[in-house]
């Protein structure tokens, strides 16, 4: 998620996706994902672009990864959009992106207080992919920094680590977690 919320025309919009080369002699468009919902680019779906302008997509193939806006019909006004960031609401995203038992959108964890036991080791700050992996960016509880202790550190998102997620509570329950502070 490094990078969704940066660069965000408002704090209550989310990056999905990146505007790339134009392809063909129709305007249309080669689509860069920030998100693991491709289903919700489908024609007519709207998107607002980093300047708060609004777009609407006519066709979306996911097999090509192109897309073709409404009234960008050559080459050349495409091209004026090229590296064009989409943003959508948190609001669209949930109606649009249905979640299976057990998922979460990222933006819901943010703010979890991440514990361990009885202890808490600090609140999700930012949710970073590296490679195949998601990693809770962890801003470390005041009272391990006064000791010493990086002021953030990074949790891999998996069962070794992550016991229990309650996203409405805010809560995530780690196993593993002090360690992985104490060697940052």
């Amino acid at each position: 998620m490094s990078n969704r919320f940066r660069n965000s025309p408002s704090p209550d919009l989310l990056h999905v996706a990146t505007l790339g080369r134009v392809v063909g002699l129709k305007g249309d468009m080669k689509l860069n994902l920030s998100t693991d919902f491709p289903e919700q680019f489908r024609p007519n779906a709207s998107f607002i672009l980093e300047n708060g302008k609004e777009i609407t997509l006519s066709s979306y193939n996911p097999d090509r990864e192109l897309v073709h806006l409404k009234g960008i019909d050559t080459p050349e006004a495409a091209k004026a959009l090229t590296n064009a960031k989409l943003f959508t609401t948190f609001e669209a995203t949930r109606e649009r992106c249905k979640l299976s038992a057990g998922e979460f959108f990222w933006f819901d964890l943010l703010g979890s207080s991440v514990i361990e036991g009885e202890t808490v080791l600090g609140k999700v700050q930012e949710i970073e992919r590296i490679g195949p992996l998601d990693y809770l960016l962890v801003t470390t509880d005041p009272s391990f920094v006064s000791k010493g202790l990086s002021a953030t550190f990074l949790i891999p998102y998996i069962d070794r680590f992550v016991l229990n997620t309650d996203a409405t509570s805010k809560v995530i329950t780690v196993e593993g977690g002090l360690d992985l502070l104490e060697a940052s």
